[in-house]
């Protein structure tokens, strides 16, 4: 019986081994990214970088993009048509946040997302989904205020 723990445990340890050097490329990315409000599945087509970039090249009104970022992170590059709301202010301005709106909510990685995923439906919106981190964003950002 020894001998097969030994040779489970060696077994486990190369699983491990293998599957960690193939998953380093994805963990950094959120394990939130694509988790959406009631209303909030039709984003789901946006999730793809490219998709998203297509949007902020041709903006539709009823779609905005939420970065919750902190204020001085979002001056130094943000998505292109992204309107800042930080993670932290983010219940006291929900006044300026139509309920009506389809929000794009992304941070740095995905967590501040989650978070204020999280306000926003307490607050009862439904039209939101997490895109996860700007590290996703291969292409230029906007610097300084854009909305």
């Amino acid at each position: 019986m020894k001998s097969i723990t030994k040779s489970n445990f060696r077994i486990a340890i190369v699983f491990l081994l293998l599957f960690g050097t193939g998953i380093l490329p994805v963990a950094s990315q959120s394990v939130y990214v694509g988790q959406a409000g009631k209303q909030g599945k039709v984003l789901k087509q946006y999730i793809d970088p490219a998709a998203l970039k297509k949007l902020t090249e041709n903006p539709v009104d009823s779609i905005w993009i939420i970065d919750v970022r902190s204020e001085k992170t979002y001056l130094s590059g943000h998505i292109p048509t992204a309107r800042s709301f930080p993670a932290g202010t983010i219940t006291s301005r929900l006044a300026e946040i139509p309920k009506t709106k389809y929000l794009i909510i992304y941070c740095t990685v995905g967590a501040n997302a989650k978070i204020a995923s999280k306000y926003l439906k307490k607050a009862g919106y439904k039209r939101y989904i997490n895109w996860g981190g700007i590290s996703r964003w291969e292409w230029e950002k906007t610097l300084g205020k854009s909305l």
